[in-house]
């Protein structure tokens, strides 16, 4: 199961992808099956048959932003977390091969196009709750155990716009 959290930032991307697709992509869509159902036999009719694809992946897309965002809890950044690894963190982390990693702990839907972004429910962020810059955290996968120490954590300070 999926923890149903999200930052601010996450939050709004997904509702500006919701919007987008209702407001803009779904009509243009709707228009072009609509014309390409006016030229006649609809089995043959690629235009047709591409379109009535396309808003069926619109309207599936639409349906689990909706619930999502209906579902999603936002989570803020709070001075009280400094200093220690949680939602919402960019973490700096590093193994005794000398490896470094640096990604910010996000909830699901938010790890999608951003290779620098972990899900809360990974191994890794699990691991990492919690601790402390030169804390260790043993990180548990069906590859085995492996150890990182933490080397930095940053906050995204609110702007104070909204």
């Amino acid at each position: 199961m999926r923890t149903p959290l999200i930052t601010r930032t996450g939050y709004q991307k997904l509702t500006q992808e919701l919007d987008h697709l209702w407001r803009v992509e779904r009509p243009e869509t709707t228009r072009k099956v609509t014309w390409a159902a006016s030229l006649g036999d609809r089995s043959e009719n690629a235009d047709y048959q591409y379109n009535k694809k396309r808003l069926r992946e619109i309207d599936r897309r639409v349906r689990y932003l909706r619930k999502s965002l209906e579902n999603l809890k936002v989570v803020d950044y709070s001075p009280e977390q400094e200093g220690r690894v949680f939602f919402g963190a960019w973490v700096s982390v590093e193994n005794d091969s000398g490896e470094q990693k640096r990604f910010k702990i996000v909830g699901y839907d938010e790890i999608f196009g951003e290779k620098d972004h972990i899900s809360i429910d990974s191994p890794m962020a699990r691991a990492l709750l919690k601790k402390q810059v030169d804390d260790e955290a043993v990180v548990r996968t069906e590859a085995g155990e492996f150890v990182w120490w933490i080397t930095a954590i940053e906050y995204e300070k609110p702007t104070g716009k909204d």
